[in-house]
Protein backbone atom coordinates (compact mmCIF):
# COMPACT_ATOMS: atom_id res chain seq x y z
CA UNK A 1 0.00 0.00 0.00
CA UNK A 2 1.08 3.35 -0.84
CA UNK A 3 -0.42 6.19 1.74
CA UNK A 4 -1.18 9.85 0.00
CA UNK A 5 -3.07 12.54 0.29
CA UNK A 6 -5.07 14.28 -3.09
CA UNK A 7 -6.39 16.78 -3.82
CA UNK A 8 -10.17 16.35 -4.92
CA UNK A 9 -10.60 19.62 -6.66
CA UNK A 10 -8.48 18.44 -9.11
CA UNK A 11 -9.70 15.55 -9.70
CA UNK A 12 -12.54 13.79 -12.35
CA UNK A 13 -13.79 11.33 -9.59
CA UNK A 14 -17.34 8.94 -10.00
CA UNK A 15 -19.39 6.73 -8.13
CA UNK A 16 -21.00 4.40 -10.13
CA UNK A 17 -24.33 2.25 -7.86
CA UNK A 18 -27.10 3.18 -6.64
CA UNK A 19 -27.64 1.89 -2.90
CA UNK A 20 -26.43 2.89 0.56
CA UNK A 21 -23.15 1.35 -0.21
CA UNK A 22 -22.62 4.30 -2.89
CA UNK A 23 -24.50 7.07 -1.29
CA UNK A 24 -22.10 6.04 1.39
CA UNK A 25 -18.90 7.09 -0.80
CA UNK A 26 -20.76 9.92 -2.41
CA UNK A 27 -21.09 11.30 0.95
CA UNK A 28 -17.22 10.80 1.63
CA UNK A 29 -15.86 12.19 -1.06
CA UNK A 30 -18.37 15.12 -0.72
CA UNK A 31 -16.38 15.48 2.71
CA UNK A 32 -13.30 15.42 1.22
CA UNK A 33 -14.13 18.52 -0.62
CA UNK A 34 -14.65 16.51 -3.94
CA UNK A 35 -17.60 16.74 -6.63
CA UNK A 36 -18.38 13.44 -7.87
CA UNK A 37 -20.08 12.49 -10.58
CA UNK A 38 -22.96 9.83 -9.58
CA UNK A 39 -23.38 6.92 -12.36
CA UNK A 40 -26.56 5.38 -10.88
CA UNK A 41 -26.88 3.56 -14.45
CA UNK A 42 -23.75 3.36 -16.26
CA UNK A 43 -22.41 0.93 -18.42
CA UNK A 44 -18.83 -0.13 -19.74
CA UNK A 45 -19.09 1.71 -23.04
CA UNK A 46 -20.45 5.02 -21.60
CA UNK A 47 -17.98 6.41 -18.68
CA UNK A 48 -16.88 9.91 -18.92
CA UNK A 49 -13.08 10.91 -18.60
CA UNK A 50 -12.48 10.30 -15.02
CA UNK A 51 -9.27 9.59 -12.77
CA UNK A 52 -10.72 7.36 -9.99
CA UNK A 53 -13.90 5.18 -10.13
CA UNK A 54 -15.51 3.75 -7.24
CA UNK A 55 -18.29 1.04 -7.77
CA UNK A 56 -20.62 0.33 -5.58
CA UNK A 57 -23.66 -1.87 -4.67
CA UNK A 58 -23.61 -3.43 -8.38
CA UNK A 59 -23.78 -7.40 -8.65
CA UNK A 60 -20.10 -8.77 -10.04
CA UNK A 61 -21.56 -9.73 -13.19
CA UNK A 62 -22.24 -5.90 -13.30
CA UNK A 63 -19.00 -4.70 -12.03
CA UNK A 64 -16.39 -6.96 -13.50
CA UNK A 65 -16.86 -5.62 -16.59
CA UNK A 66 -17.43 -2.23 -15.78
CA UNK A 67 -13.93 -2.01 -13.81
CA UNK A 68 -11.93 -3.79 -16.47
CA UNK A 69 -13.58 -1.04 -19.32
CA UNK A 70 -12.47 1.58 -16.95
CA UNK A 71 -9.09 -0.01 -15.70
CA UNK A 72 -8.57 -0.03 -20.03
CA UNK A 73 -9.17 3.40 -20.04
CA UNK A 74 -6.29 4.29 -17.75
CA UNK A 75 -9.09 5.01 -14.62
CA UNK A 76 -8.17 3.98 -11.44
CA UNK A 77 -11.04 1.86 -9.70
CA UNK A 78 -12.20 0.52 -5.96
CA UNK A 79 -15.10 -1.88 -6.52
CA UNK A 80 -16.93 -2.01 -3.21
CA UNK A 81 -15.64 -4.95 -1.09
CA UNK A 82 -14.32 -6.90 -3.82
CA UNK A 83 -10.30 -6.62 -3.40
CA UNK A 84 -9.57 -8.46 -6.52
CA UNK A 85 -11.12 -5.71 -8.46
CA UNK A 86 -9.67 -3.04 -7.16
CA UNK A 87 -6.75 -1.16 -7.99
CA UNK A 88 -6.64 1.40 -4.58
CA UNK A 89 -8.65 0.80 -1.22
CA UNK A 90 -9.87 3.26 1.08
CA UNK A 91 -8.57 4.05 4.73
CA UNK A 92 -10.62 4.52 7.85
CA UNK A 93 -11.12 8.33 7.76
CA UNK A 94 -11.37 10.63 10.71
CA UNK A 95 -11.24 14.70 10.13
CA UNK A 96 -11.04 16.94 12.17
CA UNK A 97 -10.91 20.03 9.88
CA UNK A 98 -7.85 20.10 7.80
CA UNK A 99 -6.24 17.48 10.13
CA UNK A 100 -6.81 13.88 8.11
CA UNK A 101 -5.88 10.77 10.02
CA UNK A 102 -6.52 7.87 7.84
CA UNK A 103 -6.19 3.82 9.15
CA UNK A 104 -6.08 1.23 6.46
CA UNK A 105 -5.07 -2.41 6.74
CA UNK A 106 -4.73 -2.95 2.75
CA UNK A 107 -8.14 -4.20 2.83
CA UNK A 108 -7.57 -7.36 4.94
CA UNK A 109 -10.08 -5.84 7.37
CA UNK A 110 -11.91 -2.66 7.03
CA UNK A 111 -13.78 -3.17 10.22
CA UNK A 112 -10.55 -3.44 12.34
CA UNK A 113 -9.28 0.04 10.97
CA UNK A 114 -12.44 1.50 11.62
CA UNK A 115 -12.04 0.39 15.41
CA UNK A 116 -8.65 1.81 15.41
CA UNK A 117 -10.46 4.84 13.44
CA UNK A 118 -12.71 5.03 16.42
CA UNK A 119 -10.38 5.00 19.00
CA UNK A 120 -7.93 7.93 17.31
CA UNK A 121 -11.12 9.52 17.31
CA UNK A 122 -11.23 9.94 21.63
CA UNK A 123 -7.56 11.10 21.48
CA UNK A 124 -8.06 13.59 18.55
CA UNK A 125 -11.42 15.28 19.07
CA UNK A 126 -13.02 18.46 17.45
CA UNK A 127 -11.05 21.07 19.07
CA UNK A 128 -7.79 19.64 16.57
CA UNK A 129 -9.91 21.61 13.86
CA UNK A 130 -9.22 25.01 15.77
CA UNK A 131 -5.93 24.04 17.23
CA UNK A 132 -4.98 23.16 13.64
CA UNK A 133 -6.48 26.17 11.74
CA UNK A 134 -4.57 28.58 14.57
CA UNK A 135 -1.13 26.30 14.42
CA UNK A 136 -1.59 26.77 10.13
CA UNK A 137 -2.08 30.66 10.24
CA UNK A 138 1.03 30.86 12.64
CA UNK A 139 2.97 28.43 9.98
CA UNK A 140 2.13 31.32 7.68
CA UNK A 141 2.85 33.72 9.00
CA UNK A 142 6.82 31.75 10.41
CA UNK A 143 7.01 31.60 6.35
CA UNK A 144 6.07 35.21 5.72
CA UNK A 145 8.75 36.69 8.05
CA UNK A 146 11.39 34.42 6.09
CA UNK A 147 11.99 31.36 8.55
CA UNK A 148 13.11 28.34 6.87
CA UNK A 149 11.39 25.25 7.24
CA UNK A 150 13.93 23.38 10.08
CA UNK A 151 12.38 26.50 11.52
CA UNK A 152 8.91 26.43 10.69
CA UNK A 153 9.46 22.44 12.35
CA UNK A 154 10.98 23.82 15.57
CA UNK A 155 9.04 26.53 15.79
CA UNK A 156 5.87 23.99 15.78
CA UNK A 157 7.16 21.65 18.10
CA UNK A 158 7.18 24.33 20.61
CA UNK A 159 3.99 26.10 20.28
CA UNK A 160 2.75 22.36 20.57
CA UNK A 161 4.63 21.50 23.47
CA UNK A 162 4.14 24.79 25.48
CA UNK A 163 -0.22 23.79 24.53
CA UNK A 164 0.47 20.83 25.60
CA UNK A 165 -1.60 19.23 23.28
CA UNK A 166 0.26 15.94 22.59
CA UNK A 167 1.56 15.61 26.17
Amino acid sequence: MLPITLDPTRLRLAVAGDGPAAARRVALLRAAGAAPLVLADVGAGVLPALDFLWIADLAPEQAAPLAAAARARGILVNVEDQPALCDFRNAAELRRGDLLIAVSTGGASPGLAGMIRDRIGALFGPEWAERLAGLGARRRAWRAAGQDLPAVVQATRDAVSAEGWLA
